[in-house]
């Protein structure tokens, strides 16, 4: 498990609320009907990468909604650089990535209610 400092963990906390804003203000119609939160943001010892995981409900959407957000990558890095300007030198290089835990807790459910 790797060890986190506390400069990471407050560039990763405002990256996730950056960018849950970004997602919520900027992509709002091409996601309609689709519920998309920002889980967790892991960034690297050297601030340069950030993986991002997402939640997406309904879960069939989330391949979809995955490659839009892949596709969209260099415009909400650039919206990104523009929130985090005066926080940060260099804004880290985006990774998007599904995070399909509440998809697992769900069938795990399904299986022990039958």
């Amino acid at each position: 498990m790797e060890s986190t400092n506390t400069r990471q963990q407050k560039i990763a906390k405002q990256i996730q609320k950056d960018v849950a804003g970004i997602i919520q203000r900027e992509y709002s119609a091409a996601l309609r009907g689709t519920l998309v939160t920002v889980t967790t943001v892991r960034v690297s010892v050297d601030l340069a990468y950030a993986k991002i995981y997402v939640s997406v409900f309904p879960f069939d959407r989330a391949e979809a909604t995955l490659a839009l957000l892949t596709e969209q990558n260099r415009a909400i890095r650039g919206l990104l650089g523009n929130l985090m300007r005066n926080q940060v030198k260099s804004i880290p290089e985006l990774q998007f990535f599904i995070d399909d835990s509440l998809e697992y807790i769900e069938n795990i459910d399904n299986l022990l209610n039958k």
